[in-house]
C-alpha cells in the first residue's frame, strides 16, 4: 500500500499524477486527507480522499508514503501528528518515504536527510539539513525519494513505479503515456 497524504494547500498535479500513474501500475494508493476528507489543493482544486488521517489506522501496513510539496500543504503536512508518525514508521521498519518541491524540507527537519543526496524546490535547500543537496530532477537515495517541483511530477511518479515495481513496469508505463524524458 502507498498512502498519499493531502493537506489543504496541496500541489494538486504533483499528487494527482503521483496516484495516477501509481495506479496504471497497479499498486495499491490510497490518498490519505490531513484534517478532513475533502481536501482543497494549493490551485482551489478540491479533491475527495479515499480516508483521512483520524480514518486510517496507526498501525496500517504501507510499502510507501508519499508527500507532495505546495504551500501551504507542505506545512500543514508538517503539522500533522499523523504524518509524523508515519514518516517515523517509514524509518524505521525501511518503507519508502517520496517527497517532492517544498515537501522535502519536512524530512530535513526530521533529521532524515543527513548524509543523503536530495533535492527540492529552489529556495528550500537551506532547510535540507545534513543532506547533499544537487540539482536535478529526481534523485532516489536508498528508501528516500525526493524531486524539484511539478514540473518533476512524471519522472518522480515514475521513479516511484520503479522503486516499488521494478524498471520494466516503470518502462512499460512511460510507454502507456507516450512519456520521453
Amino acid at each position: 500500500m502507498v498512502y498519499v497524504f493531502l493537506a489543504n494547500g496541496f500541489e494538486e498535479i504533483e499528487a494527482l499524477c503521483t496516484v495516477d500513474i501509481l495506479r496504471r501500475a497497479k499498486i495499491d494508493v490510497q490518498t490519505v486527507g490531513v484534517g478532513g476528507k475533502t481536501v482543497t489543493g494549493s490551485h482551489k482544486i478540491t479533491v475527495v480522499a479515499d480516508t483521512t488521517e483520524d480514518e486510517l489506522s496507526n498501525t496500517a501496513p504501507f510499502e510507501m508514503i508519499v508527500l507532495p510539496g505546495g504551500l501551504p500543504g507542505a506545512d500543514n503536512l508538517d503539522a500533522s501528528y499523523k504524518v509524523d508518525l508515519f514518516i517515523s514508521r517509514a524509518i524505521s521498519e525501511d518503507k519508502y518515504i517520496a517527497a517532492i518541491c517544498a515537501a522535502p524540507y519536512i524530512l530535513g527537519k526530521r533529521d532524515i536527510l543527513k548524509g543523503k543526496r536530495a533535492c527540492c524546490y529552489p529556495g528550500f535547500e537551506i532547510n535540507l539539513k545534513g543532506a547533499w543537496v544537487e540539482e536535478r530532477g529526481v534523485i532516489r537515495d536508498g528508501k528516500i525519494i525526493t524531486a524539484r517541483a511539478m514540473g518533476y511530477s512524471h519522472d518522480f511518479a515514475l521513479e516511484l513505479v520503479e522503486a516499488l515495481s521494478g524498471k520494466a513496469e516503470r518502462a512499460k508505463i512511460a510507454e502507456g503515456i507516450l512519456y520521453k524524458a
